[in-house]
């Protein structure tokens, strides 16, 4: 397969979609989708909906990666904590942007084969932790900016891991189907910013570990 023009295709399908930040484009040129997700899926990696990666995960929608990565607004040197690291691919993509990245899985068997394949393909700028991602990485912190990738509530103890100034997506449960996609940006140390977008459907944030 000719996996350079369908990662091209894929981006003129995301700029349709609204999705303008050039750095969001040339991350998703330059991340190849399919080696995060299992051979068997190989050709269904640069369509635009999401794929299982197993342990009852999916890499998510390159639209929707792309979406929530334009809105965390990522510039060179910046400290970003992830998450839900699933597969590895919003940790390579913040890290093709330049990002300092810190990301924590809570499912053992996805920890391990993720910190192994980001390291295979030499994204040495990521640091890959096992935990309880609802609890941050507060030995690090503050961040300049957090992402969650499974939808759930916001949770304080990530607000305060944020660095004044800095921005936090995380999409939050609407009550009814789907989630609402969330940017808070921390003015003060008490005072944010939230700013809310669309509906977009997310595998659950889960506590602890397993």
């Amino acid at each position: 397969m000719d996996f350079e023009t369908l990662r091209e295709n894929l981006v003129s399908i995301v700029m349709s979609k609204g999705i303008n930040d050039q750095r969001v484009l040339e991350a998703l040129r330059k991340v190849e989708r399919h080696k995060f997700i299992p051979r068997a899926y190989w050709d269904e990696a640069y369509k635009d909906y999401p794929v299982p990666i197993g342990e009852g995960q999916t890499i998510s929608q390159p639209y929707t990666v792309a979406f929530m990565t334009e809105l965390l607004d990522v510039n060179p040197g910046v400290k970003v904590l992830e998450v839900g690291t699933g597969s590895g691919y919003q940790a390579a993509m913040l890290s093709e942007m330049g990002a300092e990245v810190y990301t924590i899985e809570r499912i053992y068997s996805l920890y391990e084969k993720t910190k192994k394949l980001l390291q295979d393909l030499g994204y040495g700028n990521i640091k890959v932790f096992y935990g309880d991602g609802t609890q941050g990485l507060s030995e690090y912190a503050p961040y300049d900016r957090i992402i969650v990738t499974a939808s759930g509530s916001l949770q304080q103890t990530l607000i305060d891991q944020l660095a004044v100034g800095g921005i936090l997506v995380a999409p939050v449960d609407d009550g009814s189907w789907g989630s609402t996609m969330v940017r808070l940006t921390k003015v003060t140390d008490k005072d944010y910013i939230t700013e809310r977008y669309g509906g977009f459907s997310f595998v659950p944030l889960v506590k602890g570990t397993r």
